[in-house]
């Protein structure tokens, strides 16, 4: 080997080596990054398992709020659970926090939006960021028109 490719193996591996130190570091639980000001799905959050349906229809997410998707998805879905109150029950369950709280859903990747109809019948399901646009678009494929006034009935 040539002095200047041993020169370069003597300053490689030891980076190499104090990067993945501080990979293996900063990935360790327990080390949280501080509380950012934006919105956290976690600030939503539906504990347990299936709840019992009621007669509105009802999304469920199913993520983690440390998941870029999912992250993105929070302010969407707070604001449907919000706009629509009493119209459309939105539910975020953190799957990474409570794992077997997913189980029910049968999820293979997060985020996973789930659609029940108002009797706990799942219409559809999205796997990845949906925004709150299809996500209307969705519910008024399946007869749920969430326009100005009243509670959405689906098409006879």
């Amino acid at each position: 080997m040539s002095l200047t490719k041993m020169s370069l193996w003597r300053i490689a591996v030891p980076l190499l080596l104090a990067v993945t130190v501080i990979v293996v570091v900063a990935s360790k639980p327990g080390r949280e990054p501080a509380p950012s000001a934006a919105v956290a799905p976690a600030l939503m959050a539906s504990h347990g398992t299936v709840p019992a349906a009621t007669s509105i229809p009802r999304l469920v997410d199913l993520g983690a709020d440390k998941c870029i998707p999912c992250k993105a998805m929070a302010p969407i879905l707070i604001e449907l659970r919000t706009k629509y109150a009493g119209r459309m029950q939105v539910d975020f369950i953190d799957v990474w926090k409570n794992p077997g709280a997913g189980d029910p859903y049968n999820i293979r990747a997060i985020p996973t939006q789930v659609f029940f109809d108002g009797s706990g019948k799942e219409l559809t399901r999205h796997e990845g960021f949906i925004s709150k646009e299809d996500i209307l678009a969705t519910w008024k494929r399946y007869g749920f028109d969430f326009g100005p006034a009243g509670v959405p009935t689906p098409r006879s």
